[in-house]
C-alpha cells in the first residue's frame, strides 16, 4: 500500500515534519512526585521520534502551583526545577528528528489528584458528571469545586502564558493548549458547567472568552516563531457523549472564532475521526474545523489503521493524523507502516492497569527503525 499523504511533508508555523504522524497526548503519571520530569518519560518519549513519528505532543503538563494539577505524579511547568527536569527529555526527541509540543493543561474541576491543594476551581460550582478514573489514581464522583473569581480567571490566564515560557526555555518546539477533554477551558465553554452571569459566562461567545484571551496572551509572550495550538472536544473524560448544543451551527461558531486568533494549527478529538460529529449527514469534527476555520488540524480518533488515516488526509478532513492507543502498542507505527508490516493490537489492561503509569516493558520493546 502506498501511503502517499501519511508520508508526505508539511509544516506548522515555520517547523517541517517529515511526515503528517502525530503522537496525541495522554496522560501516564509516570512524573516525580513533585512533578519533573525524569529518565522514564525520556525513554517513553524518545521511542515515539525512533520510531518515525513527525511530532509528538506531551501528555497534559500543569502550569502552576495552585489548582491547575489534574492527577499525581502529572507533570508540571510550574517552576524552574520542572522546567530544568524537561531539558534532557526534549533534547532527547528532537535528536531523533520529531518535533516536540509541550501540551498545557489546567484541569479546573475535573482534577482528581492535586499535591498543592484539596480544593478545585471551575466557571462555576458544579461537579462534572460521572465518576474519577481509577486507572489514574481517582476514586468516587468529583468533589463541588468552588467557583472562580475574576482575579483567579487573571490568574489562571497568567499561568498558562509562564508554563508556555518554560515550555518555549525547556526547548520544545510549540505548545498546545488543552481546551478539550472536560478540563478548565471546556469546562467554561460547556454550556451546563458554566452557569456565570458575567462577561465568561451565557453565550457561546462569552464562555469562548477565556479560551481566546489565554491564546492571544501566549502568542504574545512566545513571538511568531514558536508553533501555538488547541486542542478541542466535544466529549469529556467525565462525559463521554457530551455534544455541543446547537451542533454544527455552534462549531461553525467556535471553529470559526479560533480562526481568528494567532493560533497555528487545531487539535481535535472525536470517537472516530471519520465519522459524522453532529448527527447523520454532518460534518466530522476535522472537517468542521477545517472548514470554519481555515487552520491546519490534527485529527484524532481511531487512526490506528494506516489506511484510514489514509484516507482521513486524502479527503482532506486534515492536515495531520495524532495516534493515541495505536501509538502506545506501536511506538514504531510510522515505520512498520512504511515497510508494509502488521500493527499490534492495543491491550489496555497490559498498558493502563492497574495504573496508567508507564511500565518496563514499553520503555524496553524493540522498535522497527
Amino acid at each position: 500500500m502506498n501511503y502517499h499523504h501519511l508520508f508526505s511533508k508539511t509544516k506548522l508555523n515555520q517547523k517541517e515534519l517529515s511526515n503528517r504522524m502525530v503522537v496525541a497526548p495522554m496522560t501516564r503519571i509516570s512524573a516525580e512526585d513533585d512533578g519533573r520530569a525524569n529518565i522514564t518519560m525520556k525513554k517513553y518519549y524518545e521511542r515515539y521520534a525512533k520510531g518515525g513519528f513527525s511530532a509528538v505532543i506531551s501528555e497534559g503538563i500543569y502550569p502552576d502551583d495552585n489548582y491547575s494539577q489534574g492527577y499525581y505524579n502529572q507533570p508540571g511547568l510550574a517552576n524552574g526545577s520542572h522546567t530544568e527536569s524537561w531539558k534532557p527529555v526534549v533534547e532527547a526527541v528532537k535528536n531523533q528528528g520529531a518535533l516536540f509540543i509541550a501540551q498545557i493543561m489546567h484541569a479546573g474541576g475535573q482534577s482528581q489528584g492535586n499535591s498543592y491543594t484539596d480544593e478545585t476551581i471551575a466557571p462555576s460550582p458544579v461537579a462534572p458528571k460521572g465518576n474519577q478514573l481509577e486507572f489514574y489514581g481517582g476514586k468516587g464522583a468529583f468533589s463541588e469545586p468552588r467557583e472562580m473569581s475574576i482575579e483567579e480567571i487573571e490568574n489562571t490566564k497568567k499561568a498558562f502564558k509562564e508554563g508556555a515560557l518554560r515550555a518555549m526555555e525547556a526547548g520544545f518546539d510549540g505548545v498546545e493548549i488543552h481546551g478539550a477533554n472536560g478540563y478548565l477551558l471546556d469546562q467554561f465553554l460547556t454550556d451546563y458547567l458554566n452557569n456565570r452571569d458575567d462577561q465568561y459566562g451565557g453565550t457561546v461567545e462569552n464562555r469562548m472568552r477565556l479560551m481566546i484571551e489565554v491564546i492571544e496572551l501566549v502568542r504574545e509572550a512566545v513571538g511568531e516563531d514558536f508553533i501555538l495550538g488547541i486542542r478541542i472536544s466535544q466529549a469529556k473524560v467525565s462525559d463521554s457523549s457530551h455534544k455541543w448544543e446547537k451542533g454544527e451551527k455552534e462549531a461553525e461558531q467556535i471553529f470559526a472564532a479560533l480562526g481568528n486568533t494567532p493560533l497555528d494549527y487545531i487539535h481535535v478529538t472525536d470517537q472516530d475521526a471519520l465519522e459524522s460529529s453532529f448527527g447523520p449527514g454532518t460534518k466530522t469534527l476535522a472537517q468542521a474545523a477545517k472548514e470554519f476555520s481555515q487552520l491546519p488540524v490534527i485529527a484524532n480518533g481511531q487512526l490506528g489503521n494506516p489506511e484510514k488515516a489514509e484516507q482521513l488526509l486524502k479527503e482532506k478532513h486534515a492536515d495531520l493524523a495524532a495516534l493515541g492507543t495505536s501509538a502506545l502498542a506501536n511506538p514504531d507505527f510510522p515505520n512498520k507502516a512504511k515497510f508494509g508490516m502488521e500493527m499490534e493490537e492495543f491491550d489496555f489492561k497490559k498498558t493502563l492497569l492497574p495504573k496508567a503509569h508507564i511500565k518496563e516493558h514499553e520503555v524496553e520493546k524493540e522498535l522497527v527503525q
